[in-house]
């Protein structure tokens, strides 16, 4: 089964930033489209960014626009959330996914998963 594998998680108080990066443990993600979704204790998985394959589409939830970007460097065959500006509500954990080609913020439609890093926006 191929997986991915999120880093970068951890404690930053409000107005803090961190930096999610996602790696593929078998795969080159050049072909894919990289989500990045969170869940927080009790609610539904939410889609927070993706970046489509080769960059051509790149999304983002109304609730982190201007805080965070999504950038990937397919020379790294790495994917990257960088968050900025962090709230008490960013709190949850963390998932990057992978499917081919085009970004969806469904995540039944993505085929791979990590097994997410967990972020704490706390004072």
């Amino acid at each position: 089964q191929l997986q991915l594998v999120e880093s970068g998680g951890g404690l930053v108080q409000p107005g803090g930033s961190l930096r999610l990066s996602c790696t593929p443990s078998e795969f080159t993600l050049d072909a894919y489209a990289i989500g990045w979704f969170r869940q927080a204790p009790g609610m539904e998985r939410e889609v927070v960014s993706c970046v489509s394959k080769n960059n051509g589409r790149i999304t983002y939830a109304e609730s982190t626009k201007a805080r965070f970007t999504i950038s990937r460097d397919n020379t790294k065959n790495t994917v990257y959330l960088q968050m900025d500006s962090l709230k008490p509500e960013d709190t949850g954990v963390y998932y990057c996914a992978a499917r081919r080609k085009y970004c969806s913020d469904r995540s039944p439609l993505y085929s791979y998963w990590g097994q997410g890093t967990q972020v704490t926006v706390s004072s």
